[in-house]
């Protein structure tokens, strides 16, 4: 049986940091593209509807809730997102 990542023990919020950081300081374009386009189906997926549309059709939106995006049941959702970006950079 494999043991749990370090990361796995964190908190949401402080891998969306985590996360955030590296890639801002890296200028890791991709992974927040990919960040802003998994936010509407968290947010789809924790019942926010109305929400996941509106992203949809709001790059704006979208940047701000990608700031945000490590809070509440957002953050929880988009977890599996930092985990596996963190896990490939392991000195972020």
């Amino acid at each position: 049986m494999t043991e749990p990542s370090p990361l796995e023990e964190l908190p949401s919020r402080e891998l969306h940091d985590r996360a955030i950081a590296y890639a801002v300081r890296h200028g890791d374009i991709g992974f927040l593209w990919d960040l802003l386009r998994a936010i509407p189906a968290a947010q789809a997926a924790g019942g926010h509807t109305d929400e996941a549309a509106g992203d949809l059709s709001r790059v704006a939106a979208l940047l701000s809730d990608a700031i945000g995006s490590g809070e509440g049941e957002l953050g929880e959702a988009l977890r599996p997102v930092y985990l596996d970006y963190l896990s490939k950079h392991p000195d972020a």
